[in-house]
C-alpha cells in the first residue's frame, strides 16, 4: 500500500519508518527542505533508540522516501496521514491547529481517486469534522474519508510501542476506510494487535483522556510522596503496595519532580480548554496541572534545604536534563524550572546529559555543560539526579564522593537505596523517603 505521511516530526518519522518496515511504501513529506535533505542523507533530527537503523534499512530497501513535494506524494497515496505538530496556542492553552488545517488544504488539491485521510496528530474533539469540511470545500469532487488514528507512543520506546501496541484506535464509521486501515495494520495481526473501531469524535477524545489519566496517576503519587516524607513512610513501597492491585496497576506510579515532555502538559491543558468550551468542569485535571507546575519549582527548595537552606554562592551539579531518559526532548522538562529556581537562589549550576545537551543549550544557555558525571560533580556542593538515565544507575559512588565538595546527593528519581548511600557517607535526599545522613 502507498502511504503519504505529512510531517517528519517525532510521530510522523517513527510512524512512517514503522509502516515502511511492515512492507508499505511510505513517503514522508515536510516543507523544511533542509530537514528532508538531512533525512535523505541518513541524519535523524530526533534521538530515539533504534530509529536511525530502521530509517536507513527501509530507505535502502526503497520502501521509505522523503520529499518536500506534497502533491506528488498525496496523488499516489491510498492513505494520507496528517502527523504535524499541535502545540499549545500562545495565550489560551488551546491546541494550535494551524498546521493541521494548512495540511488539509494542501492535501485537498492533490487528491486523485479514493483516499483515506487519517489524522494522527493529537487534536481536539471535532477537528476531523473541520478537516473534512476544509477538504470538501477546496475540492468538492474529492472521494475521501477522514478518519482519526491517534498515536500512543512513548518517547524512548516508540518503535516497540508502534509494533506491539496495547490498542490501535481508529475513528471512522465508513466501511471502506475501516477495510483500508485494517489492511495498513494487518501485519500486526501476528502480534494480535487490538484494532478498535469507534466514532471519529470518540477516537479524538480517547487520546486526550488517556494522557490526562496518566498525568493524574503521576501527580497522585507525587502528592502521596510528600505525605510519606512527613509521616515517615516509603513512597516506593506504597506505590508497589497499591500497584499490585490490578485495578490500579504499577505503571506511572513513580514519584519524581513532576511530568513534562511534549504530550502530558500540552494535552492536559487542551482537554481543559475543550471542557471549558462545552461548559464542563474537569476539576481533577485542573488540580493535576496546578500541582505539577508548583512541584517543578519546589524541587529547587528541596535542593536548598539539603544544603542548609541557602544556595548563595554554592555550586549545584545536575545529572540529566531531558524530561525522561532515552530522548533528547527538553519540552517542559522539570530541569528548566529547577535550574531557574536554583539560579534565583544564587546557585551556580552545571549539568550533564547523555543526549540532551544540544537541545538544553537553547532552553538553558546560562549554565555550564560538562562531559561526564564526574567532571560535572567536581567540587560541587550538591549533586542532583534529575533524569533517570541508565548511565546514572551505577555511578562509582566512592569516586563521586571524592570529587564532590560536600557529600550531598538529591535524588529526584529514587534510583539509589538510602542505606547504600548512607554506607558510602552521603547526605542523601530523595522523593518520599526522607533524608539519610551518613
Amino acid at each position: 500500500m502507498r502511504i503519504a505521511m505529512i510531517g517528519t516530526g517525532y510521530v510522523g518519522l517513527v510512524s512512517g519508518a514503522c509502516l515502511a518496515d511492515f512492507g508499505h511504501h511510505v513517503t514522508c513529506v515536510d516543507n523544511d527542505a533542509a530537514k528532508i535533505e538531512a533525512l535523505r542523507g541518513g541524519a535523524i533530527p530526533i534521538f530515539e533508540p533504534g530509529l536511525d537503523v530502521l530509517v536507513a534499512s527501509n530507505a535502502k530497501a526503497g520502501r521509505l522516501s522523503f520529499t518536500t513535494d506534497l502533491p506528488a506524494a498525496v496523488g499516489e497515496a491510498d492513505a494520507v496521514f496528517i502527523a504535524v505538530g499541535t502545540p499549545s496556542r500562545r495565550g489560551d492553552g488551546h491546541a494550535d491547529l494551524s498546521y493541521v488545517y494548512a495540511a488539509a488544504r494542501e492535501i485537498a488539491g492533490a487528491l486523485r481517486g479514493f483516499t483515506v485521510v487519517i489524522t494522527k496528530s493529537t487534536v481536539p474533539v471535532g477537528t476531523g469534522d473541520e478537516v473534512e469540511r476544509l477538504i470538501r470545500e477546496a475540492n468538492p469532487a474529492a472521494d475521501i474519508v477522514v478518519a482519526s488514528n491517534p498515536e500512543f507512543l512513548r518517547e524512548g520506546a516508540a518503535i516497540r510501542d508502534f509494533k506491539f501496541p496495547d490498542r490501535i484506535v481508529v475513528g471512522t464509521d465508513d466501511e471502506r476506510a475501516r477495510k483500508l486501515i485494517g489492511e495498513i495494520y494487518r501485519p500486526l495481526s501476528l502480534n494480535q494487535g487490538p484494532l478498535m473501531f469507534t466514532g471519529r469524535r470518540t477516537a479524538e477524545l480517547i487520546k486526550y483522556a488517556a494522557n490526562a489519566f496518566l498525568a493524574t496517576k503521576i501527580t497522585f503519587i507525587n502528592e502521596i510522596a510528600d505525605l510519606a516524607e512527613k509521616v515517615g513512610a516509603d513512597v516506593q513501597e506504597v506505590a508497589r503496595g497499591i500497584g499490585m492491585d490490578n485495578r490500579i496497576g504499577s505503571k506511572f506510579l513513580h514519584a519524581g519532580p513532576g511530568f513534562g515532555g511534549s504530550c502530558f502538559p500540552k494535552d492536559t491543558r487542551a482537554i481543559l480548554k475543550i471542557a471549558q468550551d462545552h461548559d464542563v468542569p474537569l476539576r481533577i485535571i485542573e488540580a493535576v496541572l496546578a500541582v505539577n507546575d508548583t512541584r517543578k519549582r519546589a524541587m529547587a527548595r528541596k535542593v536548598s534545604n539539603a544544603l542548609g537552606g541557602s544556595l548563595r554562592g554554592k555550586t549545584v551539579a545536575l545529572l540529566g536534563l531531558t524530561f525522561k531518559p532515552d530522548t533528547d526532548d527538553m519540552r517542559e522538562a522539570p530541569s528548566i524550572p529547577l535550574v531557574t529556581g536554583l539560579k534565583d537562589m544564587g546557585a551556580h549550576v552545571r549539568a550533564y546529559d547523555p543526549a540532551g545537551m544540544e537541545q538544553a543549550r537553547q532552553e538553558l544557555p546560562d549554565i555550564d555543560y560538562c562531559d561526564d558525571p564526574y567532571s560535572c560533580a567536581q567540587d560541587a556542593d550538591a549533586l542532583v539526579i534529575v533524569t533517570e538515565w541508565v548511565q546514572f544507575r551505577a555511578l562509582d559512588l566512592a569516586k563521586l564522593k571524592d570529587v564532590l565538595r560536600q557529600p550531598v546527593v538529591v535524588d529526584l528519581r529514587n534510583i539509589y537505596r538510602p542505606e547504600q548511600m548512607a554506607a558510602h557517607g552521603f547526605i542523601y535526599e530523595s522523593i518520599g523517603r526522607g533524608t539519610v545522613n551518613d
